[in-house]
């Protein structure tokens, strides 16, 4: 059977060989396949994902309160009529007086800056969450793309394990044709055949799954790739955790409670602008019918008490001022707690990936190989040579199983730390 590094087993007959053949027939065409990076689908993903652009209307909407935000108290016309349609002397219009005015309020202490900070604050809190939604997105592809990268090299592996299971059952039936060995056998290796084809089949229709469900966080209905390009096992250094621990509070999810706070902080700010007291303002003219006379009239009003009703909104600001502080250290907590577990997790999964890849799969290649030589000479049984194939097998998918479960954590080390995991200065020394 190939191993990872491309081996074959000596002793084939032509036969078998033609059999290998035909199951690495699709690695020679590959080159004329369509491949997919990781680095393309993070692009078509952030260029055409429906979640990214939500962000788009919400700044629209921010835009348009913004300009209300800035606009002056309104003006108001009002037209007024007294001793009007009356009794004696006042009845009819002959006594009326009739007021034209105009009134507005005069804002004090800036709330109208105090309205423009807050919407800008909001403008900035959505631009930090556009940014996190961004990196989620590519965290979720980066998911999804080792998760089908993963699937794609367990398919190699059940296209050998079929292959293997066809040269079995090829071999066992020449040996029950010769008398050297009891039908039964010939049995379990049509059993065990089948069984290869079904494991094939399962796992395509799970790759396949998993492509379109690759391919959907673009917004596909459908895949326009055949396979999914890069290695599974290309680790690096992630340094020491005090580094990684370092970049987090700069991260897009530490940058969103900067900005909430800005925001509530902002808000606060309004609500002890709303404290002072405006001031109303009315001027106009009024005539009086009786005598034919005209006069100015003005006028200034101001609210009661404003500043003791307005002391719920101040404390109900203050307070959501100060939830932010105590919700970005539980935040932190639970980055740092999140982000200690994946380091560990990259380190012991990387470590067992290449310990499988580098020593157990070439132990286990050279064993298969010596246990089927034995087995064609009637040195070994069925049952050996069975085990020797499910031991090599086996440790392929715990190799990738290994490797991807790695890749993983790596993505989310970098979706918390929101920077890409290379190697730091002096990392491999630490």
């Amino acid at each position: 059977m190939p191993s990872n590094t491309g081996g074959r087993w000596p002793g084939f007959s032509r036969p078998r060989i033609l059999l290998l053949l035909i199951a690495l027939l699709p690695g020679v065409l590959s080159a004329a396949e369509r491949t997919l990076s990781l680095a393309e689908a993070s692009r078509r993903s952030i260029e055409r994902n429906p979640q990214l652009e939500v962000f788009k209307w919400r700044f629209s909407e921010l835009e348009a309160k913004r300009s209300s935000a800035a606009l002056r108290p309104q003006t108001s016309l009002s037209l007024e009529a007294e001793n009007v349609a009356g009794s004696g002397d006042l009845s009819g219009v002959d006594s009326a007086e009739l007021t034209i005015a105009l009134s507005s309020i005069i804002e004090l202490g800036g709330k109208a800056t105090a309205r423009i900070a807050v919407v800008d604050a909001r403008m900035a809190l959505a631009e930090a969450r556009r940014q996190a939604q961004a990196l989620d997105l590519l965290s979720e592809v980066t998911r999804q793309f080792i998760t089908a990268q993963a699937l794609q090299a367990k398919l190699a592996v059940a296209i050998d394990a079929h292959a293997l299971a066809a040269t079995t059952h090829e071999l066992v039936s020449l040996r029950v044709a010769r008398a050297g060995a009891p039908a039964a056998e010939k049995l379990r290796a049509k059993a065990s055949l089948v069984r290869a084809e079904l494991r094939r089949s399962a796992i395509e229709a799970e790759l396949a799954a998993g492509k379109l469900a690759l391919a959907t966080l673009w917004g596909a209905d459908d895949t326009d790739f055949d396979r999914l390009g890069g290695s599974l096992f290309r680790f690096t250094e992630p340094g020491s955790f005090a580094q990684l621990y370092a970049r987090v509070v700069s991260s897009p999810a530490l940058r969103i409670f900067g900005a909430e706070r800005r925001v509530r902080q902002a808000e606060l700010d309004l609500a002890r602008a709303r404290s002072r007291q405006d001031i109303g303002w009315s001027v106009g003219i009024r005539r009086f019918e009786e005598s034919g006379d005209a006069a100015l009239t003005f006028g200034i009003s101001a609210p009661l008490f404003a500043q003791s009703r307005n002391a719920g909104e101040l404390q109900a600001a203050a307070a959501a001022r100060s939830m932010v502080d105590y919700r970005e250290q539980a935040g932190l907590l639970d980055l740092r707690a999140q982000l200690y577990n994946a380091w560990l997790s990259y380190r012991q999964g990387s470590a067992a990936a290449v310990k499988l890849r580098d020593e157990v799969l070439p132990a286990l290649t050279r064993a298969l190989d010596e246990t089927q030589q034995a087995y064609e000479r009637g040195r070994y049984s069925y049952r050996d040579w069975i085990a020797a194939q499910r031991d090599l097998l086996d440790a392929r998918l715990a190799a990738i199983d290994a490797a991807s479960s790695a890749l993983l954590h790596q993505a989310l080390i970098e979706q918390l730390t929101g920077t890409a995991l290379t190697n730091p200065p002096g990392a491999a020394d630490e």
